[in-house]
Order: C-alpha cells, then structure tokens, then sequence
C-alpha cells in the first residue's frame, strides 16, 4: 500500500516546488536575459538563462520594479520602444544592467499564441536575443526635455487651427470671410472685437470673442516656444550645422538634432530615409520590382517637417528652381512627388552632415 504511495509524494512535492518557482523565481544566479513588458501599474518579467531555458515568470507592480531589478546580478533587458520606456531604461541602466529598447513592431512577429502580458514579456526576451535585430537609442531626460518643446508646439499649432476654422466658420454664417492664410485671421478678430459692427450680433459676438481670445493666447505660447527652440538652436553645434541645409531652418534643424541622437544608428542615409518613411513602398515578388507610394513609416512629425520644408524650398530657392536634377524631376513627376523626393535628398544629406561633423557645402563649392 505504501509503496505506490511514494510516487505520488514525489509528485506532489515536484508540483509544489514548480510552483515556488513560479512564483517566486529561481536563484538569481541563473538569469541572463529578461524580456520586460511595460505598463501603467502591471509589469510582466520573463527570464531565461544562457541556454535559452525559461526559468523566471513573474509579475511585478510598478514599485516593485526597481527593488526585484536591484537584486538581480547584471543581465540583459529587452523592452519595447514605447511610452515609458526610456524613464525605464535610464534607471535599469542605472543598476547596472544592459537594457535595449525595440520597436514594438518587430518584436509582434516573436508572438507565438494569443496576445497577453506573459506571451509579450516572452517574444520580448526572445527578440532582444537576435543578432539582427534593430535598437532604439536611449534618449537622456535632456534630450526627452528638448524634444518636448516641439510635441508642445505641434499640440498648440493643432489647437490653433482648429480655434480659427471655428471662428471663420461662424463668420461666414453671418457673411463675412476674409482671405485665405493665418496672417488675415486678425481682421476677422477685428470685427469681433468691434462693437458697433452691426453684422454680428451681440449674443454671437460674446462668444466669438471668447475664440478670439483662446487664439491670441495659444499665438503667445507658440512665440514662447519657439523662442526657447531658437535659444536651444543657437547652443548646439549640431542644429547649426543642420540648418545650413537648404530647406532646413531652426524647427527642422532642432527636431531632427534632438531625435536622432547618434546617426552611427543608420549604416548611411538612405537607410535614414527608409527610417522615416521617405521611400518607396515594394510589393516584389518573382523578380519583379514594384515600387508603390512612400512606406510613410517611422517619425511623421520629422516627414512632414521635411516635406513642407522641400515645398518652400521649390517655391522660393532660386538655386533650387535651376537644379537640373529638379529641373528633370518636373517634367516628368507631379509637384508633390518632386517635394518628396527633394525631402529625401535632404534627409540623406543631414545624415552625412550629423555624421561627419561638417557644415553642408554646396557641389560646386566642394568641387
């Protein structure tokens, strides 16, 4: 009788040690490579040591983070390139771990069931393991501080015009429009703030007004902003020399010094360009190239910045205008399609321009 009891005590003590170690982790001794699924208050870890087996689950809430981290030995930590994630890296760093960040997108294909914290903490730690994988830099908070100053301007432009289509759209109600451009909106505040303007009446001037205010003040918090952009611009040496780039000016130049913190990242400037979504999409297959629109991948805010910035550049360079490679381009290729491809002429060129520590030089100034 006891004897085909002893078995089943074995399992039993197994089944109650496997869940120990669930619970509570191996020895710290073993992990070498974590992959760390971030959240707002629920972090999932997954571990596994130099072999490749799994021997860490574990949940973790947000202040229990940094403590479990502390008393691991050095490893490696994979995240993905999200909200948070460089605070996180800064302070994993800061404990003497080795912490790449990834983009989330290349990290989906690593998922191997259905989506939840476990399975992502484990095609994270999977991922942050191939030798092909791309990385993130982690940005410092001074970097994350300066690029704030444009998220702020971007959100307070987006505001801006959305007060003053407002305010044009209940003024043509009333019969009055006014051309077309940001510069004209102030004579339509003129007759709001007009009192004796029979045209508008009293119960729809008092809220007009009220639009009328909302925009001068957003128009003095861009000024502010782009006050300290141009200070920050004047102080660093890589700004600077990115402006000497036709078509780039201060906001360009300051957004694409303070995103891109080491251009080593990209292998050469097409490759920065395919970064930000300035090449053509390929459907090939069977050995025939299909080339579509731009992939629009990577950073909008620096595509659209460079696209407008090639537009003015067509309109008002005259250099530009007698370019035979422009010239060439447009007869053959609409406008816009011209802007695009000048945006990523202009992109590999900064890339060259941040890489080697030079201003731009023109081609028959450097020949």
């Amino acid at each position: 009788m006891m004897g085909w009891m002893a078995p089943l005590r074995h399992l039993n003590a197994k089944l109650l040690s496997d869940r120990i170690s669930s619970e509570w982790g191996p020895s710290m001794g073993e992990v070498t490579t974590i992959g760390l699924d971030l959240a707002k208050q629920v972090f999932q870890v997954h571990g596994v040591d130099a072999k490749g087996a799994t021997v860490l689950r574990k949940q973790l809430r947000r202040a229990q983070v940094l403590a479990f981290f502390s008393r691991l030995p050095p490893c490696l930590v994979g995240l993905e390139a999200c909200a948070t994630a460089h605070y996180w890296a800064r302070e994993l760093r800061a404990l003497s771990h080795e912490v790449r960040l990834m983009p989330a997108q290349y990290v989906k294909a690593y998922i191997r069931r259905n989506k939840n914290d476990a399975a992502d903490a484990e095609a994270i730690c999977e991922a942050v393991q191939r030798p092909r994988m791309r990385f993130v830099p982690v940005k410092t908070a001074e970097q994350q501080a300066s690029q704030l100053l444009h998220r702020g301007r971007e959100q307070l432009v987006r505001q801006r015009t959305m007060l003053v289509n407002a305010l044009r759209a209940h003024l043509a109600e009333f019969g009055l429009v006014a051309a077309q451009g940001l510069r004209n909106v102030g004579e339509l505040i003129a007759i709001v703030r007009k009192q004796d303007d029979t045209r508008v009446p009293d119960m729809a001037r008092q809220v007009l007004q009220v639009l009328a205010n909302q925009i001068e003040q957003i128009e003095a918090a861009i000024a502010a902003l782009e006050k300290q952009l141009l200070a920050w611009h004047k102080t660093n040496a890589v700004s600077q020399r990115l402006a000497s780039i036709p078509g780039i000016g201060p906001i360009i130049a300051t957004a694409i010094a303070t995103t891109v913190a080491d251009p080593n990242v990209f292998r050469s400037g097409r490759e920065f360009a395919a970064w930000l979504g300035l090449v053509p999409r390929q459907n090939s297959t069977g050995g025939k190239p299909r080339l579509g629109g731009i992939t629009k991948r990577g950073n909008r805010y620096l595509r659209r910045l460079l696209i407008n910035g090639a537009s003015a550049n067509l309109l008002r360079s005259k250099a530009t205008k007698a370019d035979p490679w422009v010239i060439r381009l447009r007869q053959r290729r609409p406008p816009l399609v011209v802007a695009v491809a000048l945006a990523n002429k202009t992109a590999r060129i900064a890339w060259a321009v941040m890489l080697r520590e030079r201003e731009y030089q023109p081609r028959a100034v450097a020949a």
